[in-house]
């Protein structure tokens, strides 16, 4: 009789991000508190909510760049912690700080290198992974021109690639789609549905209009009353809800062919 084994099922990836009951506290102010949430690996979430309502501090305390007053947070599986690798962050206006004559390149390779920019000659491996990086985001054409002659949507897209050239499980995004026209928000969108749907990295973006991203995102954070909370989308984009997140009427509108918008009064 033959002896047929069956391999055992790989284990199940930890979650994104997972807070229990965690609270922040800055300047001995809450920022906001009782979050208790579980985002899942693979989502693309937009992280909304009104000016000074925290969205950018949860990427800080995902980051391990601030502690919880209170509670628990996980990051893929562990507690938060300075420069870890997994993870890809883009701050906001991140390409206005940079000099004139930074390249492409350049910037995708701090990526890798960090604060060791220009002390020695990268090796062979670590120039594939830049040029892996820069074909991912569909910025190889201008891999060798300086930042400062680019696009916006040229330039995120760089940005992009330096976020995920450490293969990175986890992209958090700060405002990505700010000052870009119409045409670069819909090529970052669609660069960000290609990167989940062919790594299944997990993306969190900190968005003030939803509509762009609405056609990739499946989730959101929103911060709602002090206190962050988590859903699908479809429960999330409604009348009522987004009214009372914004403290202004906002509709929402679906059209003949499905898709949604939302715009105010």
């Amino acid at each position: 009789m033959t002896d047929v084994r069956t391999a055992d099922p790989a284990p199940a990836a930890p979650p994104a991000l997972v807070l229990d009951d965690v609270s922040v506290v800055r300047g001995g102010r809450t920022v906001w508190s009782q979050g208790t949430l579980t985002v899942p690996t693979g989502a693309v979430v937009g992280v909304i909510g009104p000016n000074g309502a925290g969205k950018t501090t949860l990427f800080q305390l995902a980051l391990g760049l601030l502690p919880p007053a209170t509670g628990r947070i996980e990051v893929l599986g562990r507690t938060p912690s300075r420069g870890d690798r997994r993870i890809g962050y883009v701050p906001q206006n991140y390409t206005a700080a940079l000099g004139e004559t930074v390249r492409a390149r350049d910037l995708v390779m701090l990526g890798l290198t960090g604060g060791r920019f220009g002390l020695r000659r990268a090796s062979a491996e670590e120039r594939a992974r830049v040029d892996g990086a820069l074909a991912r985001v569909g910025a190889s054409g201008y891999a060798d021109r300086r930042m400062s002659e680019l696009s916006g949507g040229q330039q995120q897209r760089v940005a992009i690639a330096q976020a995920i050239v450490d293969d990175a499980e986890l992209l958090l995004l700060d405002e990505p789609l700010a000052n870009l026209d119409l045409r670069n928000q819909h090529e970052v969108v669609t660069l960000l549905g290609e990167l989940t749907r062919s790594r299944q990295v997990t993306i969190m973006v900190v968005v003030h209009d939803l509509n762009p991203l609405l056609p990739v995102l499946t989730d959101a954070v929103y911060l709602l009353d002090g206190h962050p909370h988590h859903d699908p989308i479809d429960a999330v984009v409604t009348e009522d809800l987004l009214t009372h997140l914004y403290g202004t009427p906002v509709r929402v509108v679906r059209t003949a062919q499905g898709d949604l918008f939302t715009r105010g009064g």
